[in-house]
């Protein structure tokens, strides 16, 4: 039990610093097999080979949201790889599309998931490059980080953002002989001979390292200067659901994947804890591409918004930048209908921040969107985390 505020804002800094005890003996242990894991991928993609992702339940928002790193670098002029998140009919699509030179990641709870080892073992027989997350076989078949949902949630989704920083590393230093046609220029070590990447293993498992200690860093710093404002938060949340509001969240492409997550997270808890009344505005995509094809991108959630809100709803937008506008226009639009309003932020809060459009503005200092969005899915977990104290005390 935790009764007070400020007994609130050292648990949650409690449980942020709880997520760097995992990563500190997580990720020396497992960045020697992520560097090799990383050599294989771009050897894969060179050859044709596609990244296929499914899960279930939050899982499947790993799935999703490692799809769009691929295929949508946030990171300008890397090159777009072929992902596919094979949706929640996974059983039946993988067989129908794996190939031989294809790599299939399996995400799933820490004790895992029998419907995606299975599928995985499909994959496996028509030799396919296999990543259980977690399992106990695979090509990379990894332990469960933590027995904890949300922790081990967080660490597999670093595991992955660095499996797709590190593929370019080995992509842009391989002289395979791939032809990369008119974004040649973005790769000029692809040529025509082969490089020896061996040597870059050692550097890249350091690499892989120090970007687990960049997050350690900002949820030590989260923890310091955040706990606080994280606990305002939860109880302005929690009084908003005790009157019978719910969560609308929404966010674009990685943070639309975070938004789901956070959703389904809420009607989908872990074992012992409640039920609480969530939707995510960006798990329609038929809404989504109707809005977009027929009005525009910026009122994309706007549109929702005016159909769902209720006054003692809780708008919550995530976004990296602080700047986008569909979640700008959200927000005002909140604040308009007498909403609650949160927003996960990176960089300095970008025009969220500065015109304060959200009435709890949680920002991670930080201005590399991997390292933004992995602290984001820490500070949204503890928030869960918080919210399960209070509805404890009030019981």
């Amino acid at each position: 039990m935790v009764e007070g505020r400020t007994a609130l804002s050292t648990f949650i800094a409690e449980r942020l610093r709880a997520r760097n005890d995992v990563s500190r003996s997580f990720f020396p242990r497992e960045a020697p097999r992520l560097a090799e894991a990383s050599r294989r991928m771009a050897e894969r993609f060179l050859e044709g080979g596609r990244l296929l992702a499914f899960g279930r339940g939050p899982y499947a928002t790993d799935a999703r949201h490692v799809s769009v790193e691929f295929v949508h670098p946030v990171i300008v002029g890397k090159r777009a790889l072929p992902a596919l998140d094979l949706g929640p009919a996974f059983e039946h699509s993988l067989p129908a599309l794996v190939t031989p030179q294809d790599m299939v990641m399996g995400f799933g709870p820490p004790g895992g998931d029998p419907l995606v080892t299975r599928a995985l073992d499909v994959a496996a027989a028509r030799g396919a490059l296999t990543f259980a997350l977690p399992g106990a076989s695979g090509d990379y078949a990894v332990a469960a980080p933590s027995d904890d949902p949300f922790l081990h949630q967080e660490m597999i989704e670093i595991l992955y953002h660095t499996l797709w920083e590190t593929v370019h590393v080995f992509l842009e230093h391989r002289e395979m002989g791939h032809d990369v046609g008119a974004s040649g220029f973005l790769y000029p070590f692809l040529g025509e001979t082969g490089a020896d990447t061996g040597a870059l293993l050692e550097d890249v498992a350091a690499s892989i390292v120090m970007k687990a200690r960049d997050d350690e860093r900002l949820r030590e710093t989260v923890a310091e200067t955040h706990a606080g404002a994280m606990a305002e938060a939860a109880a302005a949340i929690h009084e908003r659901l005790r009157a019978g509001g719910r969560l609308l969240l929404f966010g674009n492409g990685g943070s639309a994947t975070d938004a789901n997550d956070w959703a389904l997270d809420a009607v989908m808890p872990p074992p012992g804890r409640p039920a609480l009344p969530a939707l995510s505005l960006a798990a329609e995509p038929a809404i989504l591409t109707a809005v977009a094809n027929d009005v525009g991108v910026e009122v994309l959630f706007l549109r929702q918004l005016i159909a769902h809100a209720r006054p003692k709803d809780v708008a919550i937008g995530i976004s990296t930048s602080g700047g986008s506008k569909n979640i700008v226009v959200a927000l005002e639009e909140a604040r308009r209908r007498g909403m609650l309003t949160a927003a996960l932020l990176g960089y300095d809060g970008g025009e969220i921040a500065r015109r304060g459009l959200a009435d709890h503005a949680l920002i991670v200092p930080s201005d590399y969107v991997p390292r933004i969005q992995e602290a984001q899915a820490s500070m949204y977990h503890t928030l869960m985390e918080s919210l399960y104290v209070l509805i404890d005390e009030q019981d």
